[in-house]
């Protein structure tokens, strides 16, 4: 089945909702999500979005602590864009109904948070449920918005790229890399249907489930990234992974964070015997940067034996804490930790993607009327390592100026036709062999996510990383080998997409011959300003020769 739509978005999180919304004023919008649309990581975003707004707070304050974090990569232009447009993003999110806490001085109408890195209170937030409380207002408001159509349990397998070459004598060289939407798998019925569009906007979020232990939702698994790099475009920063530092550690406890701002409203680290262990790490202590934590609670389990450590903010007010931390008091109370009298055990988990998709300031990709706009973009924002709340942030500033830009533009798209997609149909076979393949999946998907845990995770080696290469090409090749044999559906469409993304995470750190940010080599543990003072770059194509469009569910990266 075709559909066609002036714009094509592919993810239903902050970035897709928001722009969605901000198009279809003079547009029809697809709205293609792979679960149900409340399945994103804004819905599970606790923290809130950094604005400077107090009395005591500037820009210049808030663009430096972002410079810092980024340890030497942010771009300062981005940085200074991204900054001085949070204030109104902040009331325009606002102003149609999302229900930030309010301050309690006349200063500002908001109430303002800290969190890691960060030197004033500036995070805006919705009690500790920030990213709920914009996903539901958002998806509200796009679902009574006629030019839009939601697609929900539909995932996208590849984009639809036109690759135009021509020869320069003996040479073929790229012309004209365009965008035309995606094929698309419905997930309910099996089938393979083509989205065309006049402009494809990707917001898929991250790639956390790459790793063992995530905070992220089971969506995260690199599906943006892995169709980008297939289709040609540009990708940076891979290696920066970033581990959020407190993670609920409980067996019951699935993907569940313990909000920054905890230690923001005085929560400190502690190990098992009670011994607060920060300021042997930084001058910040508990409110060091995250890369900075994450590492100290690795070292600390690493010498003690301990499979955790403990977060502890029992000296503030029972009902204080019960009032900023609703959900995350209810969620550990369920569990048999009252935080009001307990420490709360804690572990850091994979949780952001510092890297991304290569977007120029108006979220446009390295292909023609493509986007990319949120976590699986790398927008030059965040550098080597995310600043805490800069990344509902980033994603509400740059739809508004994707929207802008493709609002401008879709005049000028509409005059030309959209190319003939030939219908795909997917052959596999059928039977008791093809169910007894099955096994595939869940052993790479386990064998996977263990070798990025135990290879490249927060701290890494040149032996580990080089290991890790190895491993993840036998399992692509074997993904590969039994392809055929497998019926096509959404598990292993993201067994292919989460191969790849760590495959390509692995080639960044490996590239990176220093330790910056969130990637820590002991093998290479100084920071080389000299020679490493830049973006590590990845495309699919290394030879000028493109081939021409190619529509098929075969992974074809040869890379």
């Amino acid at each position: 089945m075709e559909h066609r739509f002036d714009f094509l978005v592919i993810g239903s999180g902050i970035a897709g909702l928001t722009f969605a919304l901000k198009v279809a004023q003079k547009a029809t919008v697809a709205i293609v999500t792979k679960k149900d649309k409340l399945e994103t990581s804004t819905n599970y975003a606790q923290g809130g979005i950094a604005s400077a707004l107090g009395p005591d707070d500037s820009f210049h304050l808030h663009i430096e602590d972002t410079l810092k974090s980024g340890d030497g990569l942010s771009k300062p232009e981005v940085v200074e864009l991204v900054v001085r447009s949070a204030p109104e993003c902040i009331q325009e999110l606002a102003s149609i109904g999302v229900p930030f806490s309010r301050g309690r001085t006349p200063h500002c109408p908001f109430d303002l948070g800290r969190e890691g890195g960060h030197s004033r209170n500036r995070i805006v937030h919705a009690d500790d449920m920030t990213g709920q409380a914009i996903e539901r207002v958002l998806v509200e408001a796009v679902e009574s918005h006629s030019n839009v159509a939601i697609f929900e349990n539909h995932l996208a397998l590849d984009l639809i790229i036109d690759h135009r070459a021509v020869r320069m004598g003996s040479v073929t060289v790229q012309q004209n890399q365009c965008c035309w939407g995606a094929l698309v798998l419905d997930a309910t019925s099996g089938k393979i249907h083509t989205f065309l569009a006049h402009a494809t906007l990707l917001c898929t979020g991250g790639a956390g489930k790459v790793y063992l232990y995530t905070s992220n939702p089971d969506v995260a698994t690199g599906d943006g990234l892995a169709m980008a790099y297939r289709a040609g475009a540009a990708l940076a920063n891979l290696e920066f992974v970033q581990f959020h530092p407190t993670c609920l550690y409980h067996p019951h406890a699935k993907n569940f964070l313990i909000s920054e701002a905890v230690r923001g409203e005085g929560g400190r680290l502690i190990d098992k015997r009670g011994r607060a262990f920060m300021e042997k790490y930084h001058p910040l202590k508990d409110l060091a940067f995250r890369d900075v934590v994450a590492r100290a609670i690795d070292t600390e389990m690493k010498r003690t034996g301990d499979d955790c450590v403990y977060l502890d903010i029992t000296h503030r007010n029972a009902d204080f804490l019960k009032q900023r931390f609703p959900n995350i008091y209810k969620k550990c109370l369920s569990l048999g930790i009252d935080i009001t009298k307990d420490p709360i055990p804690v572990v850091p988990a994979a949780h952001y993607m510092c890297g991304g998709i290569v977007t120029d300031p108006w979220g446009q990709t390295s292909i023609e009327n493509l986007y990319a706009i949120g976590e699986c973009a790398c927008t030059g924002l965040h550098g080597a390592n995310r600043l805490a709340s800069n990344s509902l942030l980033e994603a509400a500033v740059f739809s508004h100026r994707a929207a802008v830009h493709g609002s401008e533009s879709l005049p000028r798209w509409q005059k030309r036709p959209f190319p003939q997609v030939p219908e795909v149909t997917i052959e596999t076979s059928s039977g008791n062999g093809a169910q007894s393949e099955m096994i595939l999946i869940s052993h790479n998907w386990d064998v996977i996510r263990r070798l990025m845990w135990n290879y490249v995770g927060i701290v890494r080696t040149d032996k580990r990383l080089h290991l890790a290469s190895l491993h993840i090409a036998q399992v692509r090749m074997e993904i590969k080998e039994h392809l055929p044999h497998i019926p096509l559906h959404s598990d292993l469409v993201e067994l292919q997409n989460l191969a790849l993304v760590a495959e390509l995470i692995v080639r960044c750190a490996l590239a990176r011959k220093e330790s910056r940010g969130l990637h820590y080599n002991v093998d290479h543990p100084h920071k080389d300003d000299v020679h490493w003072r830049k973006d590590t770059v990845l495309t699919r194509w290394k030879e000028p020769t493109l081939p021409a469009m190619k529509l098929s569910r075969n992974d074809h990266d040869d890379a």
